[in-house]
């Protein structure tokens, strides 16, 4: 009996060694800046969604449909009648999948806008920078 409380024990400390390894090995990846950095992204993706979306349907879809005639192709649909007697019938959404669509351009458009004017921001810092990182070279040099 006292050598399976001996083996017993002996386990328990193997299995603490591979915990701890593990644990360790957790924590490290944990404090990798990929893995914060992904989930203030996805945190930021999040909130920026709820806006970008208000924008398409409270502001730009209104204008869209106003050109277009005041159609929302949420309503265009084609139904079918059921030919096998029942009651019910197949209804094609298709003027969903127009919006869908019709959004998603939209959506993809104001993202595109907001990404090309953030990297005309940043290129505008960094010709800042460079010219100062030159000016601060030539009064170093006259130095």
């Amino acid at each position: 009996m006292a050598e399976t409380g001996a083996k017993a024990k002996e386990k328990l400390g193997e299995l603490k060694e591979k915990n701890s390894g593990f644990r360790k090995e957790f924590i490290e990846f944990i404090n990798r800046g990929s893995v914060v950095d992904l989930a203030v992204g996805v945190a930021v993706g999040g909130a920026f969604t709820a806006i970008v979306n208000s924008l398409v349907n409270d502001i730009v879809m209104p204008i869209v449909g106003l050109i277009g005639g005041g159609v929302d192709f949420r309503d265009l649909k084609l139904v079918i009648p059921n030919f096998f007697g029942g009651d019910t019938e197949a209804v094609i959404a298709y003027g969903n999948f127009i919006q869908n669509v019709v959004e998603f351009l939209i959506i993809a458009w104001v993202i595109f806008m907001i990404v090309k004017a953030m990297n005309r921001i940043n290129r505008k810092k960094d010709a800042k920078a460079a010219k100062d990182a030159k000016a601060a070279e030539k009064a170093e040099k006259k130095k």
